[in-house]
């Protein structure tokens, strides 16, 4: 059995995907359930949402974000944008990661005096939960990376999949069958990253 050290090490982002994975959709929607589950959220406030997109609304999100950037970026970069949207799209499903934000602003109005950590405390939630699928999916031989393509897609994703508008689009997995392994990577050394009090 592995420890969680040794699944975190197998974490990488892997941006050479393909359609075919080697699980079934069901067991991504249960190690989505499973982690959405357990992740731990401040004050059991639980404000995590998340929408799995897999084969033709996967594509559609991919195309959807291509066009909402050629809007916005340079003609004369795009090239590179349009192939790293055809990366993504390459994949066989797409995570988006939500926070709800009635929730946050409930908790808000409830314990005034911890009013300002509340958005703070819900993004290191969402961040948790990232992470905790991330890495059940790399124990599984499932590739995936995490994109930050919001705001500028909310709004198109709310209205081609009815999500509500109080539900705060944080993050984008693309995942799919790893087709080439991430390279090497590099570690600034512990020594100047973590102290002990002495």
């Amino acid at each position: 059995m592995s420890s969680m050290i040794d699944l975190l090490k197998k974490r990488r982002s892997i941006y050479a995907i393909n359609k075919e994975i080697p699980v079934s959709q069901e067991r991504i929607e249960e190690i989505v359930g499973q982690a959405v589950k357990y992740v731990p959220s401040s004050f059991n406030s639980q404000s995590a949402r998340v929408l799995i997109l897999l084969d033709e609304q996967h594509d559609k999100f991919w195309d959807l974000t291509k066009e909402t950037l050629r809007k916005v970026v340079p003609e004369g970069q795009f090239a590179s944008t349009e192939d790293k949207m055809a990366s993504f799209r390459s994949g066989r499903g797409t995570i988006l990661f939500f926070e709800e934000q009635a929730i946050i602003e409930g908790l808000q109005q409830q314990f005034a005096l911890y009013a300002d950590n509340f958005p703070v405390w819900s993004e290191q939630s969402s961040g948790m939960l990232q992470l905790a699928v991330w890495v059940a999916l790399a124990d599984e031989g499932v590739g995936a990376s995490l994109q930050h393509y919001n705001p500028l897609v909310d709004e198109q994703v709310a209205k081609e999949w009815n999500v509500p508008s109080s539900w705060k689009l944080i993050a984008q997995m693309p995942f799919g069958g790893i087709a080439a392994q991430a390279g090497d990577k590099e570690f600034a050394p512990l020594e100047v990253r973590v102290r002990v009090a002495k």
